[in-house]
C-alpha cells in the first residue's frame, strides 16, 4: 500500500478523541497487562493435526486477534492516526550462539499455510548471516518475544520513546505444568492514546475463547469482531 492508499482515522469524529489527546501527550503513554492461559488443549489440537508447533499456533492466534480487534492495528502518525489493513508479527528468533535475529510471521487466516511461511521465516532468523531487520511491515507490525525460561508474572520492553512509538508489543512466557492445565504467561502492551483496558480485555478473552476451541481456530473458526 502506498501513502497515498493510506487509511487514517477521522480524528473529528471518532469517540475516542478525547482520551487520545489525554494520552498521547504523557511522557510513557503505553501499559501493559499480564495474565496466563491454559494452553493444554491448543497443544493436543496442534499434535492431532499434525501440522506446526505449538509456538507457531500461539503466535497464529495472537496475530489473527490483532487483525481483528480494529484498534490493534492503529498506528500514530505525526498528529494523525493510521489504520492498517493488516498487521504482522515480528519476533525474535535465539541462535545456537546465544544471539537473536529476528522472524516476520505474516498475518494468513490459515493455519498451514501461516505454519509454512512461519517456519521458513523462523528458520531464516535462526542463520548468521541473516539480516538484523525488525522493520520490514514498518509499522504494520506486532512485536513479539518469547521468554521460554520464565514464567513471569509482569513485564517491560526496551521501547525508543517518542510521540510515534505505538506498535502493540507481546511476549510469551515459560509453560507450566499443574495437573491437566499447561499455564502460559501473556503480555500485552499497548499506546493507551490508541485503546483501552476494554481493547486488551477483549484481546485475552478472544484468546481464551480460542484456547476453548482451538480446532475450529487453526482451522479458520469465526472471528472476534
Amino acid at each position: 500500500m502506498s501513502m497515498s492508499d493510506a487509511q487514517y482515522l477521522d480524528l473529528d469524529t471518532w469517540h475516542r478523541r478525547s482520551a487520545f489527546e489525554f494520552f498521547r501527550g504523557f511522557d510513557i503513554p503505553s501499559f501493559n497487562l499480564c495474565a496466563r492461559l491454559d494452553v493444554a488443549l491448543l497443544k493436543q489440537a496442534v499434535k492431532d493435526l499434525g501440522v506446526g508447533s505449538l509456538s507457531l499456533a500461539y503466535h497464529f492466534i495472537a496475530i489473527r486477534l490483532a487483525n481483528e480487534i480494529t484498534p490493534f492495528r492503529y498506528r500514530l502518525e505525526g498528529e494523525c492516526v493510521r489504520v492498517h489493513g493488516a498487521v504482522h508479527g515480528c519476533t525474535t528468533v535465539l541462535r545456537d550462539d546465544d544471539s537473536f535475529g529476528f522472524a516476520t510471521l505474516e498475518h494468513n487466516r490459515d493455519f498451514t499455510a501461516f505454519c509454512a511461511q512461519g517456519g521458513q521465516a523462523l528458520a531464516n532468523g535462526r542463520l548468521h548471516d541473516a539480516p538484523f531487520e525488525p522493520d520490514q511491515y514498518g509499522t504494520a507490525a506486532l512485536h513479539m518475544t518469547t521468554l521460554p525460561w520464565v514464567h513471569f508474572t509482569s513485564y517491560s520492553n526496551a521501547r525508543k520513546w517518542g510521540a510515534n512509538d505505538s506498535i502493540p508489543k507481546i511476549a510469551f512466557g515459560r509453560i507450566d505444568a499443574d495437573g491437566l492445565r499447561q499455564w502460559m504467561p501473556l503480555s500485552v502492551e499497548v499506546h493507551h492514546a490508541l485503546m483501552d483496558g476494554l481493547h486488551i480485555g477483549r484481546f485475552f478473552e478472544g484468546f481464551e475463547a480460542a484456547l476453548l476451541a482451538p480446532e475450529g481456530w487453526l482451522k479458520g473458526g469465526p472471528a472476534v469482531g
